[in-house]
């Protein structure tokens, strides 16, 4: 009795919150931790080890990929930051690597007072495993308006002329034996 009880109380307080889109609660940082993640990929940018001293402002870089037809184009979203303040690498075993900077604006002069400091500063990474179809000597990267565009072009893959296999008739006695030579 009890337990039906709590049932309707809960079905009814339910019932009664208005609901935004399928989620009718807010994601706090708990309910972060009990519920899957929209982005099911998310895992990927978790470290299972303690991240090193000095190192614990480092951020993700959020990015987009897509392949097309001759390449692949990898965009990444680097708001506030400078050419100069960003390096592109390319390591071993085909790994892309993009790091930065939005270095925080330290000016301040006299007289001025702030209200308000949201925008963020500080390192920025992210790691992409190119395949094995990568051109990694034609590379380039463009950034504009806040956005750098990584096109990675794909190896022109070569077309093998097909093979005509002629048909023997055995009724004119042609002989159809292969030698180890031939093999």
């Amino acid at each position: 009795m009890k337990g039906a009880l709590l049932l309707c109380v809960l079905v009814l307080g339910m019932v009664a919150l208005p609901a935004k889109g399928f989620m009718p609660y807010s994601r706090s940082s708990l309910w972060d931790l009990m519920l899957p993640s929209d982005d099911p990929f998310r895992i990927l940018e978790q470290t299972p080890f303690p991240v090193p001293k000095g190192v614990e402002n480092l951020a993700l870089a959020r990015a987009d990929w897509k392949e097309t037809a001759k390449a692949h184009v990898i965009s990444v979203d680097v708001p506030g930051v400078n050419k100069g303040d960003i390096k592109i690498e390319i390591e071993e075993n085909r790994v892309l690597r993009i790091s930065g900077e939005r270095k925080v604006d330290e000016g301040k002069e006299e007289g001025e007072k702030w209200h308000r400091a949201e925008r963020t500063s500080g390192k920025f990474w992210r790691l992409f495993r190119l395949p094995a179809g990568a051109d990694m000597d034609g590379i380039r990267a463009h950034l504009e308006d806040g956005v750098l565009t990584i096109t990675v072009p794909k190896l022109a893959e070569e077309r093998k002329q097909a093979k005509v296999v002629e048909i023997v008739d055995h009724s004119k006695g042609e002989d159809i034996k292969a030698s180890k030579a031939d093999l």
